[in-house]
């Protein structure tokens, strides 16, 4: 099954602590390949990030990995090799990643993956898009966000559509069915 279809996956570039975290990864990464679709990724091997390509690339699926040059050391050990596109900065492999998906996957992750959250989930808020935007609750790793996220809200520093922007996904399974009837 061919698609011309991009879901872009940000997630860690560390594994952490959870062993369901780095199976989730994987299992996305072979669900996007499954369906057809074609991973957008921040082109790094290490953590949940590697987890989640490595799967897609061995289940035969298409990747476009993004990173920007200083962290060719830090999270690329492979030689740059087809798929892999090298920006200037941070700012420069967010909006390439954003420009190439039709959906936006948030697994578990650290700073780097709040703050590509945060800027969809922004340009969302300011009519900028309207791709779909999951987060990926695996074992409830972004029941703090979602709290913080009602608070924002609750305080009067946003609108209640902020909580709606974003769907939120206990599982893979119901990422799928959820990404194939956005992605349809």
């Amino acid at each position: 099954m061919t698609s011309s279809r991009s879901v872009c996956v940000f997630c860690g570039a560390r594994a952490g602590g959870r062993p369901s975290h780095a199976a989730a990864a994987k299992a996305v990464g072979r669900t996007i390949a499954a369906a057809g679709w074609r991973l957008v990724y921040g082109a790094g091997d290490v953590g949940l990030m590697g987890e989640t390509a490595q799967a897609a690339q061995a289940a035969g699926g298409a990747t476009l990995g993004v990173i920007p040059v200083h962290l060719m050391g830090r999270e690329r050990g492979r030689d740059r090799g087809p798929g892999i596109v090298v920006t200037e900065n941070m700012h420069e492999r967010k909006k390439v990643m954003f420009m190439n998906s039709d959906a936006i996957v948030v697994l578990p992750g650290g700073a780097g993956t709040l703050d590509e959250y945060f800027e969809a989930l922004t340009w969302r808020q300011i009519g900028l898009h309207e791709k779909p935007l999951f987060v990926l609750n695996i074992d409830g790793y972004w029941d703090p966000l979602l709290a913080l996220i009602d608070h924002v809200i609750a305080e009067g520093f946003a609108d209640a559509s902020l909580a709606t922007y974003s769907a939120v996904v206990p599982d893979v399974e119901t990422l799928e069915r959820r990404l194939r009837a956005a992605l349809s």
